[in-house]
């Protein structure tokens, strides 16, 4: 196999895997520093994960929330940017094994990031939707659109039924996020462009095992938020275990089945499958065991941050801020090393986090600062924007947003082939699973 060819050799040569948050702040960390980073990621852009849900539900353009890579590394002179799958991770020869060929490393950030968990429910990854990376967006959304298309002409009453039952499976975040955007569609143009279906034939249900939505959140702030979905017309299910998904619809336990078309599944995530030669210890939930300096034990020159590391008896949510921070670290670790500096325990500064449920409705917790309702949701507002990246996707975001508000009207309504899932190969597709003729 070839040796891909990236930079000179005569400074360190560092690689990250995944152009994720971790991974983007990795590199701009070691900005400007004496090391070559190479970049490689399957995608050749960056998704703001935390407005992926909008794109499932109609609300903004998948254009909006993604940025092409190598447009980011243009003032970053001592980086590269390769687009490969990673095939494997040697350790001891330090090489990442892409398609193309393989790249030597002197240090590896490893920053993966994760995929969509189903803990083996049977029927569950074959027959549900994910909610994890652009493709799965559009998929969504072109088959929440197909499903109305051929509702609207539907003789069947129960088939018809089926196509308008909307199943979100997991109360957490996206679900709530998710939920509550839906219905804002089904609300507003669904209402106006299928004037054939009723209000009442359209069902959104949100589904979980947990005693309460939002169960990372202060016990007020939940009860507020199942309130709010539940006055919008969402029907919430709590401590109801998802048993069976097949292609009907969900089994609710042994005894309750609700048939659906659409089974959306955000109940959880673990970190991504990626092949590693070497030692390496499971932390749960696929992640990688790590020392506080986010170092793997066997071989320091391997980092690991992100939704990808796991540290000993210190869980830490699977959020953006959080992987931000750790990129951040695992690069400062490596400066430091090359300084001949010990390594610094990596510490998670918690600023806060927040949840939009609908129109003027959202819940923030911000050090010991509680919000809810329009002032929460001004705030989730703001700092989504500010933290979106590329200053033409704040423009046509915050332009989207501002239709939507002032006139109940969403204009991404196009069902559309979703062109590859970012893998090397993937050609265009439209979705197996998708309502339209």
């Amino acid at each position: 196999m070839k040796q891909v060819q990236v930079h000179g050799k005569s400074r360190p040569r560092v690689v990250v895997i995944g152009a994720g948050f971790a991974g983007l702040w990795a590199v701009r960390t070691l900005a400007k520093e004496p090391v070559d980073v190479t970049l490689v990621d399957r995608n050749n852009y960056h998704t703001f994960l935390p407005l992926l849900y909008q794109v499932g539900a109609a609300e903004i353009e998948p254009e909006q929330i993604a940025y092409p890579v190598r447009s980011l590394l243009r003032k970053i002179p001592n980086s590269r940017f390769i687009r490969g799958e990673v095939r494997e991770v040697r350790f001891d020869s330090r090489e990442v094994v892409l398609g193309s060929g393989t790249i030597g490393y002197d240090y590896l950030i490893i920053t993966a990031g994760s995929e969509t968990s189903h803990f083996g429910v049977p029927g569950a990854a074959e027959y549900t939707f994910g909610l994890k990376t652009l493709d799965e967006a559009i998929v969504l959304r072109n088959h929440i659109l197909g499903c109305f298309e051929r509702a609207d002409h539907e003789p069947d009453p129960d088939v018809r039924a089926k196509l308008l039952t909307f199943i979100i499976v997991g109360s957490g975040p996206t679900g709530v996020e998710f939920a509550g955007a839906l219905m804002e569609l089904v609300k507003g143009p669904m209402r106006k462009d299928y004037r054939t279906l009723r209000r009442e034939d359209i069902r959104i249900m949100l589904i979980d095992a947990a005693p309460r939505v939002l169960g990372s959140f202060p016990e007020e702030l939940s009860a507020y938020t199942a309130r709010t979905l539940e006055s919008m017309g969402i029907n919430v299910l709590l401590k109801r275990s998802v048993s069976k998904v097949t292609a009907d619809g969900v089994n609710l336990g042994h005894k309750m089945f609700i048939p659906s078309a659409t089974v959306i599944w955000t109940a959880g995530v673990s970190g991504a499958r990626i092949s590693i030669r070497g030692p390496i210890k499971n932390a749960g939930a696929k992640k990688i065991g790590v020392l506080y300096s986010l170092q793997v034990p066997s071989h320091p020159e391997v980092f690991v941050a992100g939704d990808l590391a796991g540290i000993d008896n210190h869980p830490l949510p699977m959020i953006a801020p959080v992987a931000i921070q750790q990129g951040v670290a695992a690069a400062g670790n490596i400066l430091r090393i090359l300084r001949g500096k010990e390594p610094a325990p990596f510490k998670y500064r918690d600023r806060g986090a927040m949840v939009t449920i609908g129109r003027n409705s959202a819940i923030a917790v911000l050090g010991r600062w509680k919000f809810r309702g329009f002032i929460a949701w001004e705030i989730w507002l703001i700092i989504h924007l500010m933290n979106l990246i590329g200053f033409r996707n704040k423009i046509l975001v915050m332009v989207n947003w501002a239709w939507d508000y002032l006139f109940f009207e969403r204009g991404i309504r196009l069902i559309l082939p979703s062109c590859g899932s970012g893998r090397e190969g993937s050609g265009c597709v439209t979705g197996a699973r998708h309502c339209g003729m």
